[in-house]
């Protein structure tokens, strides 16, 4: 039987393809919907460029027909616009002027003509106060990933014979062949699927003590170059930042793109800077040009148009997690660090002097070809798919591009851990031979033991 989907305004804004992505089935869009999409389309966010696109296609859909009838939609399905049902009952101390409510008064005056209405929002509540009427809602996921424990970590434990691990460590190298896992709580082994560039944890079989750690180059497990480096004298303490370490020191030759997820206080913005300084400062090599930094915060898109001043003072407030781990780099002395502030502030205003570091906004990127830079993005995790597209699509010769974030702390309101781009991004880029990631874990955080416990309890 055909579905009739009954979209909200937040889906239209995550994605103006929303409106194309439902088959054979019918679209309604309640006239109120209009409204909202008109009060963001001319805002300089995601949020506004969603709602400029979608006006396009329905003002393209609107030459073939009359839309308060229904046009063709190319999957096979009809849109409409739905600009009655304001007679509808619904539950009586419901505001009947509210957007939301108005959507649900649509969509159970099109279940009382017989449709198999279903509606689709990415607002809890709105599926909440739906099955109150006794609507069925979904969510739309758009670019969908798996479940948390199922994502791609760009690492693996695998065993290996004590003999294949003396090998690895005189020869540099192994066949993929001589490693195996087991299955939980079983004897039982197999040999496991490598992806290209995914980091490996060695362990023998016979002696629990000995391990090796390595990389599947899609032919062999290599030994690491730069896990023991110590960039601007910052040292790796575990396995996850070893691996991390060597995702960033990774050419833009080898490696162009870099991702990088895990919990807070894992260093993942600090080592990002540290071995961004110590390639454009104290090798000077000229392999990169400067260090930009973004940091897609939610409310600084949405706020960023009103603050008074130039970008770079408007966006500051929003870097100050940058500053807070540049003052850790420039002078890793307590003692001194905190004798003498102004000598420290200076030395990292001078690094924004040099312009040898920049900050923008994640909306100034669009466009632009990006050369001979060493990019950080900052919090990802708040990037949609779309985004996470755009930028890497901007990445030109010899730029370097590390998207780090952590999925458990998503602050824009469309998205969760299995529609956001830091996470699109993961799954799409397993197994390319330009892109190394990993992923690091909880009992990886080397902030404080308040931040591990912290992590790990609330």
């Amino acid at each position: 039987m055909k579905k009739t989907y009954v979209l909200d305004t937040n889906v239209i804004l995550y994605s103006s393809g929303a409106l194309l992505s439902f088959g054979n089935n019918d679209v309604v869009i309640p006239e109120v919907v209009l409204e909202e999409l008109d009060d963001f389309k001319k805002n300089n966010t995601e949020l506004g460029l969603n709602a400029r696109q979608a006006s396009r296609i329905i003002d393209g859909l609107r030459k073939l027909g009359n839309l308060s009838e229904g046009v063709p939609l190319p999957g096979g399905g009809n849109l409409r616009i739905e600009t009655n049902c304001l007679d509808t009952e619904v539950p009586q101390f419901w505001d009947k002027n509210k957007a939301d409510n108005r959507i649900l008064q649509v969509c159970k005056a099109l279940k009382d003509t017989g449709e198999d209405v279903i509606l689709i929002t990415k607002d809890t509540f709105e599926r909440i106060k739906a099955d109150i009427v006794n609507i069925k809602s979904e969510d739309f996921y758009e670019k969908v990933v798996p479940e948390d424990d199922d994502q791609y970590t760009g690492r693996i434990e695998v065993y290996v014979s004590s003999e294949k691990i003396s090998e690895f460590y005189s020869k540099k190298v192994i066949s993929k062949k001589d490693v195996v896992c087991y299955l939980e709580d079983s004897d039982e082994y197999y040999t496991p699927i490598l992806y290209i560039n995914q980091f490996l944890i060695m362990h023998s079989l016979e002696n629990k003590k000995q391990s090796a750690l390595g990389r599947f180059d899609g032919e062999n497990i290599v030994s690491l170059h730069y896990k023991d480096s110590k960039p601007l004298g910052i040292s790796a303490r575990n396995v996850g930042q070893r691996f991390m370490l060597e995702c960033l020191f990774a050419s833009s030759s080898v490696a162009p793109l870099s991702i990088i997820k895990g919990p807070a206080g894992t260093a993942k913005t600090l080592f990002s800077l540290a071995v961004g300084l110590q390639k454009i400062i104290e090798e000077e090599t000229g392999e990169y040009r400067k260090i930009l930094v973004c940091r897609p915060n939610v409310t600084m898109d949405e706020e960023i148009g009103f603050l008074p001043g130039t970008e770079e003072q408007k966006i500051s407030p929003f870097m100050r997690p940058i500053f807070d781990n540049l003052e850790v780099l420039v002078d890793s002395d307590e003692k001194e660090r905190y004798s003498n502030e102004k000598e420290l502030q200076d030395k990292i205003n001078e690094l924004f002097d040099r312009r040898i570091i920049t900050t923008e906004a994640i909306a100034y990127l669009r466009g632009r070809s990006i050369i001979r830079q060493w990019v950080i993005i900052d919090e990802a995790q708040n990037l949609s798919p779309k985004q996470v597209k755009a930028i890497t699509t901007r990445v030109g010769i010899g730029t370097k591009l590390i998207l780090i974030g952590d999925p458990d702390q998503i602050d824009h309101p469309f998205m969760d851990s299995r529609s956001n781009g830091l996470c699109y991004a993961s799954e799409r880029m397993k197994g390319s031979k330009l892109c190394y990631q990993v992923t690091l874990k909880y009992d990886e955080c080397e902030r404080s033991p308040l931040s591990f416990e912290a992590a790990q309890r609330l």
